[in-house]
């Protein structure tokens, strides 16, 4: 029998993303699953659309499939982060339901973050559903309908592997690859192409990127969630560093694809700004000997302080500013969550 997968999907204010990503989920060809929508704190009208399309009220338009009504109306099972605790099992009603046709939706109070919105997704998974696999799965990707199947069938196969990832294509731009997975430089912070950066066979990675990463559920139980400290970016390499630590192998299974909604420009947000720069000090300080953090926090605040210059000579003043309060806060130990307005 096929191992058990929960697909948690994080939304927060994208509806549009999410209803596309949940269509494509529905039209894979793994036959065990269940999809684990997280909303996280949406101020817009997201849970409202989610549910239209669920109840089938409207069709989803994609580049990658054709709309799907037969398995419309799906059952809609919601619950707060809040509920969770007090929830110890689901009904055989609930479990006997096709995959295909029920949505396990959490509503969470506010906005958690990346990390710990997709925690309280994998609590759920771990604790109620009782799954042997997490797929975190951004909700502005597509997957691919044997995507799943090559993922796991690779994991299955292979017991000392821990964690997998897909190939990722540009979703404007749908032949094109933008990344198979990362290595990462533990004293700069910086992060890297592997040298053959499209292999056609599996190949062992420092870290999977966490828009579509299938992590081994005794993984988790073994080494831990994702830290929310990070709150955005880094975590997903937090994860894999720790999963190697205890042990396990990465690897990137080329079979395997996904589309995802990345910019082929360089545009950034002040938030991958602060969070990107910020959290390499967090990286840093987690998993690299205590006795050289020293010389890399010197070679971080070098860096990103000509980072800090160049910006200001570029006139993105405010860019500049956040690259050093990044700088400040990551030497100050200030993680989590940061308002930048």
């Amino acid at each position: 029998m096929k191992q058990q997968v929960s697909i948690i999907i994080l939304n927060w204010n994208g509806w549009k993303d999410t209803i596309e990503c949940l269509e494509s989920v529905y039209q894979i060809k793994y036959t065990n699953y269940n999809i684990v929508l997280v909303d996280n704190g949406s101020e817009d009208e997201s849970i409202d659309m989610i549910r239209k399309y669920a109840a089938g009220e409207f069709d989803v338009e994609s580049n990658f499939f054709e709309f799907k009504m037969q398995n419309k109306p799906i059952k809609i099972f919601e619950y707060t982060n809040n509920d969770i605790d007090s929830l110890s099992s689901l009904s055989e009603e609930v479990n006997n339901i096709d995959p295909d046709r029920k949505l396990f939706f959490i509503k969470n109070d506010h906005n958690y973050g990346f990390s710990e919105g997709n925690n309280i997704g994998i609590k759920f998974s771990i604790q109620i559903l009782r799954s042997d696999y997490i797929l975190l799965l951004n909700n502005d990707t597509i997957i691919d309908t044997d995507s799943l199947t090559e993922l796991a069938t690779f994991a299955d196969n292979n017991k000392k592997v821990g964690i997998v990832g897909p190939k990722v294509y540009y979703y404007d731009k749908p032949d094109q690859v933008a990344y198979i997975g990362h290595n990462v430089n533990l004293c700069s912070g910086r992060i890297s192409d592997p040298e053959v950066k499209n292999p056609s066979s599996p190949m062992k990675i420092d870290f999977i990127v966490g828009c579509g990463l299938l992590i081994k559920t005794n993984v988790i139980k073994d080494i831990g969630m994702l830290d929310p400290n990070y709150f955005l970016y880094y975590e997903d390499v937090d994860l894999c560093l720790r999963a190697c630590k205890s042990g396990y192998d990465i690897f990137y299974v080329p079979s395997s694809k996904i589309w995802h909604k990345i910019s082929l420009k360089d545009k950034r947000s002040l938030n991958s700004y602060y969070y990107g720069n910020r959290n390499s000090f967090l990286l840093i300080k987690k998993n690299r000997n205590s006795h050289k953090i020293v010389i890399c926090y010197t070679r971080l605040i070098v860096n990103k302080s000509i980072l800090s210059f160049y910006l200001l000579i570029k006139g993105k003043r405010k860019e500049s500013l956040v690259v050093l309060k990044s700088i400040y806060d990551g030497l100050k130990g200030n993680y989590g969550y940061k308002n930048l307005n």
